[in-house]
């Protein structure tokens, strides 16, 4: 039988949908509102589940940003043949978005038991929550937000794309919010950091979602679930990127920090207090 029902796929996907791309992590969401509907957040089905749903907002970001992304590939693929192609600053941010997925991947799959394992625990998700505030907001002040996109180097998408092993490792700390939190750190402006974080989580999030797509399905995760999820994720997250990109633009992320703390506290009380299962 499957973990995970239709009702509660269609949940879990809205959330995923919801929280992948904002600085407060999808992983913990997803684990906290598995644990209150009782869904047990170590199960290896469970596990596949939310690495696939992940794909259908990675499908929305490639929709989003269609045009960038074509552009992006088109001056890589050009690069490959043509020398005089290889100054331009689109193919080298190709090279630099495959360079600093590298570290991930690897540390990905040398810690895969532990992940899944001690770490995916509530209390680490609840302790990652606040922790990664503190990191949040200190980068929100010490960056200069100076710097635009166009101004990225290949020492900021490595170190960026490097700060995703944060999250992996402790879930709640946020994909997203490490990543910003780093570009910040560099002096890159709001809007910068949030669309580097979009185009380096690209190839490492699906990456995941196809790595766990055999063993979702093979550890009793039911198809139509798993399709539902990752539709209404698409669907979620499509509106969630749109929304993002016009709030950085004018406000700091302050609401995120706040809203981090409170939420990582009252983990930490429903854990203290039996209500949800570690």
């Amino acid at each position: 039988m499957s973990a995970i029902s239709v009702g509660q796929a269609i949940v879990l996907g809205a959330v995923e949908g919801v929280t992948e791309f904002l600085p407060v992590s999808s992983t913990g969401h997803l684990k906290i509102v598995e644990g209150l509907m009782g869904i047990p957040v170590d199960d290896d089905s469970v596990v596949g589940f939310s690495a696939v749903i992940q794909v259908g907002a990675i499908a929305a970001v490639l929709v989003y940003f269609f045009k960038d992304i074509v552009r992006i590939v088109s001056a890589w693929l050009r690069g490959l043949r043509d020398k005089e192609e290889r100054y331009h600053h689109d193919y080298q941010f190709a090279w630099w978005v495959i360079c600093a997925t590298i570290p991930i991947v690897v540390v990905g799959l040398a810690a895969k038991p532990l992940i899944e394992g001690s770490l995916a625990s509530l209390w680490v998700v609840a302790g990652s929550l606040i922790v990664g505030s503190g990191v949040m907001w200190a980068a929100d002040r010490m960056g200069r937000h100076k710097r635009g996109e166009d101004d990225t180097s290949f020492k900021d998408a490595m170190l960026v794309g490097s700060s995703q092993i944060l999250a992996l490792l402790f879930p709640g700390f946020s994909r997203s919010g490490a990543t910003m939190s780093t570009a910040l750190m560099l002096d890159l402006d709001r809007v910068a950091a949030t669309r580097l974080s979009f185009f380096l989580g690209i190839p490492a999030l699906t990456g995941a979602g196809i790595y766990e797509l055999k063993d979702a399905l093979g550890t009793g995760t039911a198809a139509l679930p798993l399709a539902v999820g990752t539709l209404v994720s698409f669907v979620v997250a499509y509106a969630s990127i749109a929304w993002l990109l016009k709030y950085v633009a004018k406000h700091s992320f302050d609401a995120f920090v706040i809203y981090r703390i409170v939420v990582g506290l009252l983990l930490f009380g429903l854990l203290g207090a039996g209500v949800v299962n570690s």
